[in-house]
């Protein structure tokens, strides 16, 4: 492949003041290539100098999940010139976040509880009352914990696992009780910079057993392609003649099966915006590493499956998997469908959540919003401290912001702002809950663009 063209620099020096963070933005280097800085000075190991197969021309950027607003012809900065001390700086303390503990009790959690009979439904629950809005009850306070990977990352992902640049960082639990780990699923990967295609990935995998995040959560290995770099766990079904990538949206386990919920990206569009192909699910039986897509899972956006290209699993215990669906980009509202947690694969098996407040099934056309969007990349989960359900994601304006509700249709209470877009440079997205971080200490993982890499966040509820 031929060097990529250089582009001339954009000198960008701002200090700005934002409540009580401070906002600055660093020059870029003069050229598009990511690797620069730290993860150009480092050297692959024996046999990790490979040429992988080449997903395509855009090998090197990954526009696809630039943030909203960001410049697509700005170069991308050197990885590791933001370094934690700086980042520490500008991270907020406080988010003006109101929150309120929920008046309805939660589900009853039996995580073990067999799936429901298809042929005898589970008897629907007496509908909650409306949940009253949210008083005030003081701010959360948001700050930075650390890369979760990267150059500057104690993980040492590029020695490791030859992953110097990713972003997304979708986590869930992996259910062996035996071999109790995180499972973590990120997108475009890159790796050593001196190779040929810097060993681009469309997905990778990292397994963690750390309790104690608040040093940044501890990698502890990841499915290789030989020793020293991790592997692509996701690979094409070829089921579409033009695919631009291949991004995990969403991950659960039912028992010691994994599910990954996947989009085919068929065209990365404008900033926030791409095309997909398809989404389906794919499962592996053994702790994430091997994966297989069924391919009866792919839904083509047609039909109302335009609103479910993306996911967020939520398994609360009653039986169902829950998910929350929405369109290719960041622009959509979300949706929801609920399928018994044994027939996960199976989508002749999905109801849908009408504003009817009715099940609709086999029919995701009778799905409409449980709340409105612009709404990014997204997770969920159920807080026990709140006794409410969580969603997390990235509104119009790139800010990280909540929702609760007491039942995962709703009612959905109103965006509150943890993280303000002004507040970290460079561009964050995709807010992925810690499964493990269910009460009033929140974990969650956050891209950053201009680094592009991973870095773990830390939210006290009032």
């Amino acid at each position: 492949m031929s060097p990529r063209p250089r582009i001339a620099s954009v000198s960008v020096a701002s200090v700005v003041a934002v409540g009580l963070s401070v906002a600055i933005g660093v020059a870029p280097q003069a050229t598009a290539d990511p690797c620069e800085g730290a993860a150009a000075a480092a050297q692959p190991g024996p046999g990790q100098n490979v040429r992988l197969p080449s997903p395509g021309a855009r090998a090197f950027v990954p526009l696809g999940h630039r943030p909203v607003g960001a410049n697509e012809r700005a170069p991308l900065p050197k990885l590791g010139q933001l370094p934690l001390a700086i980042l520490h700086a500008i991270t907020p303390r406080s988010a003006q976040v109101q929150q309120q503990a929920a008046v309805i009790p939660p589900p009853n959690p039996h995580p073990n509880q067999p799936a429901p009979n298809p042929a005898q439904p589970a008897p629907e629950a007496a509908p909650a009352p409306p949940a009253p809005p949210p008083e005030p009850s003081g701010p959360a306070t948001t700050s930075l914990v650390g890369w979760v990977t990267g150059p500057d990352s104690p993980n040492n992902t590029i020695r490791r696992f030859a992953i110097s640049g990713t972003d997304l960082g979708i986590m869930w639990d992996n259910g062996d009780p035996a071999n109790n780990q995180v499972l973590m699923a990120f997108g475009d990967t890159s790796g050593y910079c001196s190779v040929p295609d810097h060993q681009w990935r469309y997905n990778t995998l990292m397994r963690s057993a750390d309790r104690s995040l608040s040093n940044t959560i501890d990698v502890a290995s990841s499915p290789a392609l030989r020793p020293g770099i991790s592997k692509q766990i996701i690979k094409t079904i070829k089921a579409a003649p033009d695919e631009d990538g291949i991004i995990p949206t969403a991950g659960i386990s039912v028992g010691r099966t994994q599910y990954l919920n996947f989009m085919s990206i068929k065209s990365w569009d404008a900033n926030g915006a791409w095309s997909t192909n398809f989404s389906a699910i794919a499962m592996s039986p053994d702790n994430g590493e091997n994966w297989g897509v069924y391919p009866r899972t792919i839904r083509t956006p047609e039909g109302g499956n335009e609103n479910f290209q993306q996911g967020a699993f939520v398994r609360p215990g009653d039986g169902y998997v829950y998910s929350f669906g929405t369109p290719a980009g960041r622009g959509g509202s979300v949706y929801l469908t609920r399928v018994p947690q044994g027939f996960v694969p199976d989508l002749t098996k999905y109801e849908y959540w009408n504003s009817s407040g009715s099940w609709v099934p086999r029919n995701p056309a009778a799905a409409t919003p449980v709340f409105p969007g612009p709404v990014g990349e997204m997770s969920a989960q159920y807080n026990t401290y709140l006794k409410q359900y969580l969603a997390l994601y990235c509104n119009g304006m790139n800010d990280v912001v909540l929702r609760t509700a007491p039942a995962p249709q709703g009612p959905w209470g109103p965006e509150q702002l943890l993280v303000s877009s002004f507040s970290i440079p460079g561009g964050i997205y995709a807010p992925f809950l810690h499964p493990w971080s269910t009460g009033k200490e929140l974990y969650f993982n956050l891209s950053l663009w201009s680094a592009y890499n991973v870095m773990l966040m830390h939210t006290v509820l009032p």
